[in-house]
């Protein structure tokens, strides 16, 4: 599932060996050199905007002692355009096998983690038809999964394998061939994973079969029916005891299941009864129906902290409240319910079916996500609970770089994203001021944008248009530029106040709350222009202005 508009946005020169980008305008004196590899990575070029992936069958086994893989997958896809030669993507320390198309085993070239096929004949648009890439290697192991991404080797408490990806970062074409870009997500997705006896493997979607391919092995095979990054395909591989629950939601019951390590079944099913329905219950309310009924819902242990892969959440977070225990807000807010399970499940909405086209606004995955949180904590404890985890998440923020990331050359923004973003999503329900409208909206972004992948223009203009105000200076400041807008305020030579923004952004405005202390404050529409603030009695004994909801500096 490609969206057409970013086919051919930005095109950039692929011949030069280096790239070097200067930003200019939303990147602030900051300059970044790429290498072509980058730009083979995050360039939608036309060797990729040529074909839509449409469905992949990934059919892997995976060598525990060896710690390699060895298979196929299976490409199918529909011609976008007349070609005869298109791009995929694999790393380049795996080794491609083979290359068949109908049949007949075709030539291909390599440059980096870049892959060229060439077809026999010329492949008509509108066309569909289909490929298989033939591999094997070792693929990259993760030194401290899920931060650095690849395979994670583990042993559990028993001594038994216990095996899981994790790529977001990376790249799934670490360890699969695949178009190992945002922009284009797979209709439908069959997973196949052979696993020595008596372990299993877990991965998204639902199990269909489970097929002995040979003395001591089995194959589990996972459907995912629904549209899926390439980062979020998992496998999960160990000594797993399962056991299900359903939930009724908005689109009626809904399948829930769980694998767990062997010896873990009492504790896990006391600690996700506490924490899965009500995580389900608050963001069916806040952000819609879950969005992938079809494909249900699964929590499934890994040896590392946690991952929001789609349909199949990876937890780690050892079955413990807040973040391994901790509580990063300080307010004790985050100890009532379990980081990993909330924050990775709110990606299901926010991610995997809202997904940024390119990696450069992963910001719009994760300040949504860290502002789920928040929401949560609203839903089941009120709202002045939810603000006041906001407020105390903001002393994690930097401000070292922007949220967004150059586009194109597969490089996100500041990891201020989460907090920050999050803060920014508390402040814009703040200026709409009115909660059954902020709702609306938040349900609105994940019915409209349903299974859909979106830009920072995309989510701007929506937030706009409705709620009946221009966010674009707002999220300009926020978003593409490091520093936050400063309130300045004065008081004449007649003793009177008067305020506006100090910016980064030509133009900007945005409302403040502003009142007396003790009485109720005033939302003021202010620009870079210095207005008049006719609020009867103000002075800098008693001006109250709201710093709790609004991330701002204030200089008077």
């Amino acid at each position: 599932m490609m969206k057409s508009s970013y086919k051919m946005r930005y095109i950039l020169l692929l011949l030069l060996l280096v790239l070097t980008v200067s930003c200019f305008g939303q990147f602030l004196n900051q300059t970044t050199t790429f290498t072509k590899a980058d730009s083979l990575r995050g360039q939608l070029s036309p060797l990729r905007t040529c074909y839509d992936v449409t469905y992949y069958h990934l059919d892997v086994a995976v060598d525990l002692h060896g710690k390699s893989i060895t298979g196929s997958n299976l490409f199918t896809f529909k011609a976008v355009k007349n070609f005869q030669v298109l791009q995929f993507d694999l790393f380049d320390n795996l080794k491609i096998e083979k290359i068949l198309y109908r049949g007949i085993e075709i030539p291909y070239t390599r440059e980096f983690n870049a892959v060229y096929p060439k077809f026999p004949n010329m492949i008509l648009a509108g066309s569909i038809d289909s490929f298989q890439v033939f591999y094997s290697g070792i693929p990259i192991a993760a030194k401290k999964a899920p931060w650095d991404g690849g395979f994670d080797w583990k042993k559990d408490q028993n001594g038994k394998a216990w095996v899981a990806t994790a790529c977001q970062g990376l790249g799934a074409s670490s360890w699969w061939p695949n178009k190992d870009h945002l922009s284009d997500e797979v209709d439908s997705m069959l997973i196949s994973v052979t696993v020595p006896e008596p372990l299993m493997n877990i991965s998204n979607g639902r199990l269909k079969s489970i097929e002995k391919p040979q003395a001591g092995y089995r194959k589990f095979n996972w459907f995912v029916s629904n549209p899926i990054n390439n980062y979020n395909v998992a496998l999960n591989i160990g000594d797993y005891v399962h056991f299900n629950d359903s939930y009724q939601g908005e689109n009626g019951p809904l399948d829930i299941d769980y694998y767990v390590i062997r010896g873990h079944e009492s504790i896990a099913k006391k600690h996700f009864g506490a924490n899965v329905k009500p995580m389900l219950e608050a963001f069916e309310h806040w952000f819609g129906p879950y969005p992938f009924y079809e494909d249900s819902f699964k929590l499934i242990e890994t040896p590392h902290l946690g991952m929001e892969h789609q349909s199949g959440i990876a937890y780690g977070n050892q079955y413990k409240n807040g973040y391994l225990g901790h509580d990063g807000s300080g307010t004790g807010w985050g100890l009532k319910w379990d980081f990993i399970i909330i924050h990775e499940a709110g990606h299901e909405w926010f991610g995997n079916n809202i997904t940024a086209g390119d990696i450069a606004d992963l910001w719009i995955h994760e300040s949504f996500t860290n502002y789920s949180e928040a929401l949560y904590i609203d839903y089941h404890f009120g709202k002045k609970a939810g603000q006041e985890y906001v407020h105390g998440n903001r002393k994690g923020i930097q401000n070292d770089i922007p949220l967004q990331g150059p586009y194109h050359v597969n490089k996100e923004g500041s990891g201020d994203m989460y907090v920050k973003g999050g803060v920014l999503h508390n402040m814009i329900r703040t200026i709409i001021n009115d909660d059954d409208k902020w709702r609306s909206i938040l349900r609105g972004l994940n019915k409209d944008f349903f299974h859909q992948t979106v830009d920072y223009q995309d989510i701007v203009s929506y937030l706009s248009r409705h709620s009946g105000i221009d966010m674009s200076t707002i999220f300009e400041q926020y978003v593409q530029h490091t520093d936050i807008p400063t309130l300045e305020v004065k008081w004449g030579k007649d003793g009177l106040p008067q305020a506006r923004w100090i910016s980064d952004v030509r133009d900007f405005k945005m409302p403040i709350a502003i009142g007396i202390k003790g009485k109720e404050r005033q939302q003021i529409q202010l620009t870079t222009v210095f207005k008049p603030l006719e609020i009867l009695g103000l002075s800098k004994a008693n001006i109250d202005i709201d710093t709790f909801n609004y991330y701002i500096k204030v200089s008077m």
